[in-house]
């Protein structure tokens, strides 16, 4: 079971946030060995879905309201440790940052910048691919709304 908790970046505790820069380094700089500069200066205007089993960060993602990131309200980020995919927690974080932005921000529409093997995931999900696949980092990517 995912216990999640949803933050304003000035409610992290130190602790927190160190935990969540790991976890983002550990899947996106090392399992996939992508260099780039994750922290962009983004995480101050996000609101921060945290995912701990057994109180440990196991996933996350961030949420941004619609204009900042694109006209439409976005999740990104969206992280898994490597062993704890197997209880599918992907899916009950996506769900959280879904409602999230239901609740915090009064919005339905959402878009994302997925990563192209992750489409079908998404899909589940009910985001639709909009526009050509592109590169981001040297990962190929698609646009992806839900309405």
């Amino acid at each position: 079971m995912l216990d999640i908790i949803t933050k304003n970046f000035e409610d992290l505790t130190t602790q927190e946030l160190y935990n969540v820069l790991q976890l983002r380094s550990e899947v996106f700089v090392v399992e996939q060995d992508c260099v780039y500069q994750d922290i962009d200066g983004k995480d101050q205007k996000a609101l921060h879905i945290l995912g701990y089993d057994n109180n440990v960060l196991v996933a996350y993602t961030r949420v941004f309201k619609p204009g900042y990131y694109f006209e439409e309200s976005s999740i990104g980020r969206v992280v898994v440790q490597q062993k704890a995919r197997k209880f599918k927690y992907g899916y009950a974080i996506m769900k959280a940052s879904i409602e999230a932005i239901k609740t915090h921000y009064n919005e339905t529409t959402i878009r994302i910048s997925a990563q192209m093997y992750l489409k079908n995931f998404y899909n589940n999900l009910e985001f639709k691919e909009v526009g050509e696949e592109y590169l981001e980092d040297g990962i190929p990517h698609i646009n992806m709304i839900k309405s």
